[in-house]
């Protein structure tokens, strides 16, 4: 089941990266330089930090902060598609309501983000992420999970025209609090996404 998993974010992962390139060739100029990538790769992790910090206020607000405020947004995850940006904040208000409210001293950790930026106004994202938290009987839990989004930068700003979830399987209890304990392993992660030779 993880190798059927792996691989279908790694189709998603091909498929955002294709859209990238439509995007590229709609760019005024050429691929950015390294320096220039870099840059925008740092921005964007500072953008998606701060929005999943589960530490400060107005977590939904953050969260639906990351999209356009109009036009298509496309979202899939667990087996479902979103095209729009209402149905997409629905989801997150859900999510919110539902699961992140009620989450005990929750800390968003990011295992890993890799970035590819093949134009000055797109850039893709893959990241794995888990989420340590307490129950609200006091049992330790972990979430988490693959992600890769596609960001379109309009005038001065980044938002997210796409994206792919992926969930971690579900761990027991006794699992759960072994790794609110310890970093996540190696073992315990997802191989990240085979980079294309350029």
């Amino acid at each position: 089941m993880t190798e059927i998993r792996i691989r279908c974010i790694e189709i998603m992962r091909q498929l955002i990266a294709s859209l990238l390139v439509a995007l590229a060739a709609c760019a005024p100029s050429g691929r950015p330089s390294q320096s220039e990538q870099q840059a925008i790769a740092d921005s964007l992790t500072r953008q998606v930090k701060a929005a999943y910090d589960l530490s400060q206020p107005n977590v939904e607000q953050r969260l639906l902060s990351l999209y356009p405020p109009n036009g298509r947004v496309i979202s899939a995850a667990g087996g479902q598609l979103l095209a729009s940006r209402d149905s997409l904040a629905m989801g997150i208000k859900a999510f919110w309501q539902n699961v992140g409210q009620n989450m005990r001293q929750p800390k968003w950790v990011w295992d890993e983000m890799l970035f590819d930026v093949p134009a000055e106004n797109a850039a893709v994202m893959t990241a794995r992420y888990h989420i340590p938290h307490l129950t609200p009987r006091n049992t330790p839990h972990v979430l988490g999970g693959a992600w890769t989004a596609a960001f379109e930068k309009r005038g001065d700003r980044w938002y997210i025209i796409q994206e792919h979830l992926s969930d971690l399987p579900a761990l027991s209890d006794s699992a759960s609090a072994a790794q609110m304990q310890m970093p996540m392993s190696p073992s315990m992660q997802m191989p990240a996404p085979r980079k294309k030779p350029e």
